[in-house]
This record gives C-alpha cells, sequence and structure tokens, in this order.
C-alpha cells in the first residue's frame, strides 16, 4: 500500500526555520509530482509548493521567497525548507504526490498523515 509519512514538524519562532520531509513507501517519488499543502484550524487547505518529475517547482505567492521545495530520489524523499516564518504559517502540512499533476491546482491521489507547524513566540 503506498504510503507518505511527513516529518520535521514543530514549534518555532518567528523568523525561524524547519525543514519538513515527505518519504515515501510503496511508489517512486521520481515519477510523480509531489506538493505541500497546510491546513490552518478554521481554513481551507491551501497549496503551498511543488515539484515536478523534471524538478519544476512552483510556489504560492504567500511562500515564495521563503520556502524552497526540493526532492532526493536516492532517498526516495521530498523536501520543503520553510525559511523567515511567520505566525501565519502556522498549520497541518500535507505531502501529497500524483503522477500526471503539474501544479497546485490539480487533484493529488497520495495524501500523508500531516505534520504541524507552529510559529509562535
Amino acid at each position: 500500500q503506498p504510503q507518505l509519512v511527513e516529518s520535521g514538524g514543530g514549534l518555532v519562532q518567528p523568523g525561524g526555520s524547519l525543514r519538513l520531509s515527505c518519504t515515501a513507501s510503496g511508489l517512486f517519488l521520481d515519477s510523480y509530482t509531489v506538493a505541500w499543502f497546510r491546513q490552518a484550524p478554521g481554513e481551507e487547505r491551501e497549496g503551498v509548493a511543488c515539484i515536478g518529475k523534471d524538478e519544476t517547482t512552483n510556489y504560492s505567492d504567500l511562500v515564495k521567497g521563503r520556502f524552497t521545495v526540493s526532492r532526493d530520489n536516492a532517498k526516495n524523499t521530498v523536501y520543503l525548507q520553510m525559511n523567515a516564518l511567520e505566525f501565519e504559517d502556522s498549520a497541518v502540512y500535507y505531502c501529497s504526490a500524483e503522477r500526471l499533476a503539474s501544479g497546485l491546482d490539480d487533484m493529488y491521489d497520495y495524501w500523508g498523515q500531516g505534520t504541524q507547524v507552529t510559529v509562535s513566540s
């Protein structure tokens, strides 16, 4: 059964950094577009960043210039480096994968369970 597992969330002060990881089992991420989404309490889920099979990246305007998505195919893992974190970045972050997706507006088939990111002083 394909599975995505996120890790790396936690509590960080404003201006700090975190790196999230999304590791897959049962599927090879190099054949998928992988996206990061987030959802804060009472808010709709929103796309944050995605990376294609050709390593093309797309970012939400809210995180552009602060977040970087990358992949390590040898480790079957995708990362989300988050810098200059703001209070508004607090959310549960999910990774997702889809063979045919090319952007954040596409449908994604596989989802992880999420990891909490809390930005607080």
